[in-house]
């Protein structure tokens, strides 16, 4: 695809970047066979294509206008489309940054700025959010049906981790809403490792990955979180850690993008190319250990659901399920599994209508092979699909944790 970048779009940090991606794009439409928007809409501007031609207008000198921000809102971004796309089309770098130039041209509603800064408030601090989460609980009657399906269902509480240092040692991250939401995932990778000879150094400084600053237009917060974390982590990477271990694998896709989303700070580049290749999805480390040592002949009946961010974000499609039916789990099919949940970060309280069909298609498509549990890999995926009150979810490692002798 042909395009001209207009004199102000062409003085952007990042106009080269889309301009390249805008070229990739051969107009195919092959990505909205695979976009749950357009699936469910069945509107061309809510299909990668035509985003992707919104953006390529709006860089190109257009008007913009509400109606454009609208489109671009509703993407998930699932990133369904870049694994089903032949060109290889960067589509996620080109939204954050037809993202940021809407988002700059057009003023949002009262209502939406103070959601969407209330999120940026609450969601990236780990204490103030816990002391939210545990009020809802109290008050829970009283809270209207949404507030209450983010509320989780049942948490299991921590149990203690392993004090026993090894001499293989990983960094994790420990997350902003996880630690309230699920608080024994951690925990439980902590001790699965333990067992393989693999202890996980706790750093408290690294606080949330930057994510959802990020992708509430708020990029350079979300970059300064960033830098953070490398901080935070860089003493422990200098004397050998070998991984940085994420167990929601929405935050394993943005921290191994900082790499890329910082290759232009001189003072960040090198450390921020170096923390995204130590970054590891929990199933990546366990994957190549010995499994066996840990014991494990299990026959639990379970639904798995790969998250987009897994799946489409780090190509890991079919790793836990694979791992998983090795120790002996019961996997039940699941049709379209490379369809989204409807969490997609803060998606399920911006876009709570679309969110809602979503899980509702996702949940049924989970329940039809009569699973006893339903297990994901990451925390947002989780509390969006246990939040129906249904079947119930749990990170997949609890499970495997559970099935120790």
């Amino acid at each position: 695809m042909q395009t001209t970048l207009s004199e102000s779009a062409s003085h952007l940090p990042r106009a080269a970047e889309a301009e390249s991606i805008l070229r990739t794009c051969v107009h195919c439409g092959f990505c909205n066979a695979t976009c749950p928007t357009y699936q469910l809409l069945g509107d061309e501007l809510d299909g990668p294509r035509g985003r992707i031609y919104l953006i390529k207008q709006v860089l190109e000198g257009n008007d913009v206008t509400q109606k454009t921000q609208q489109h671009l809102d509703r993407c998930l971004s699932c990133r369904n489309c870049e694994t089903t796309c032949p060109s290889g089309v960067d589509y996620h770098n080109l939204l954050d940054i037809g993202r940021a130039v809407v988002d700059a041209a057009v003023p949002r509603p009262l209502g939406q700025r103070l959601l969407r800064e209330g999120l940026r408030q609450t969601v990236p601090h780990p204490d103030l959010f816990k002391s939210l989460v545990n009020s809802g609980q109290v008050f829970r009657a009283l809270l209207p049906g949404t507030l209450q399906s983010k509320l989780p269902c049942n948490v299991y509480p921590a149990k203690p981790r392993p004090t026993t240092l090894r001499e293989r040692q990983v960094l994790m991250l420990e997350g902003c809403v996880q630690p309230s939401l699920s608080p024994n995932t951690n925990a439980a990778a902590a001790r699965v490792l333990d067992r393989l000879g693999i202890s996980v150094i706790a750093t408290r400084e690294a606080g949330c990955c930057g994510a959802v600053d990020y992708h509430l237009n708020a990029q350079a917060a979300g970059l300064d979180r960033a830098r953070r974390n490398i901080d935070a982590w860089w003493p422990s990477i200098e004397k050998g850690a070998e991984a940085i271990v994420q167990t929601a694998s929405g935050c394993g896709a943005f921290i191994k993008d900082y790499g890329h989303l910082l290759a232009s700070d001189p003072a960040y580049a090198d450390k921020a190319k170096k923390v995204s290749e130590l970054a590891r999805d929990l199933v990546e480390v366990l994957r190549d250990e010995p499994l066996e040592k840990l014991g494990i002949h299990a026959s639990q009946r379970v639904a798995f659901h790969c998250p987009c961010t897994l799946q489409h974000g780090q190509k890991l499609g079919g790793a836990v399920e694979a791992l998983l039916t090795g120790l002996g789990f019961n996997l039940t099919s699941v049709p379209d599994g490379h369809l989204c949940c409807g969490s997609a970060g803060t998606y399920s309280l911006t876009q709570p209508e679309l969110s809602r069909q979503l899980r509702d298609n996702k949940l049924n498509a989970l329940e039809s092979g009569h699973p006893e549990v339903i297990v994901t890999a990451n925390i947002g995926c989780q509390s969006h699909l246990d939040g129906a009150g249904r079947t119930p979810v749990r990170h997949w490692i609890e499970l495997v944790e559970a099935a120790l002798p």
